[in-house]
This record gives C-alpha cells, structure tokens and sequence, in this order.
C-alpha cells in the first residue's frame, strides 16, 4: 500500500469541515470521505476548535513553536550582545576621561 504525502490544510477548510460534521445532515464518515480525510482528522480538528473555545486561544502548531524558539533564542543572544556593548562603552568612556 503506498503511502500518501502529508497535507496541511487550513483554518478555513477545517472549520468548514467540522461546521459540516455538526449540522449532521450527513454521517461523519461520508464528509470525511467526501473531502478526501480519515474520520479521526475530522474529529480531532473537532476537539481542536472545542479546546479553542473553551481556552479562548487557538493552539499553536509545530511551525509556530519552531518560530517561537528561535525568536526566543535571538531575544538572548542579542541581549547578552546588548549588555556587552553597555560594559565597552562604559570602558572607553574611563579610558578617555
């Protein structure tokens, strides 16, 4: 059996989804089939948009916890770069009094 390729799909097209599977005109596992995704993305994306509800925030993806790193990571190293260059200024400024 050949594996298919990872897919990322968006906001729009999951919530558009689950709005589907709520209204319940048709059973879950004919949307999911329709749409080209396995029944358990669906009711995840479903549990995903309930926890956003209930917290107020959506939940950050891998992308966005890898950004956050990195940004984090560069607030250090520019801030330890930042308090070096306070003590050199602080040392040239003793040197030429």
């Amino acid at each position: 059996m050949e594996r298919k390729d990872y897919q990322r799909y968006s906001r729009e097209f999951k919530l558009e989804a689950v709005n589907l599977a709520v209204l319940g005109e048709r059973p879950k596992a004919q949307i999911a089939r329709e749409l080209g995704i396995r029944v358990n993305q669906l009711r995840n994306w479903w549990l995903e948009f309930e926890a956003e509800e209930l917290t107020g925030a959506p939940k950050r993806t891998a992308v966005q916890e890898e950004d956050l790193a990195k940004l984090r990571r560069d607030n250090a190293r520019l801030r330890e770069e930042n308090e070096l260059l306070k003590k050199a200024a602080i040392y040239f400024a003793r040197g030429s009094a």
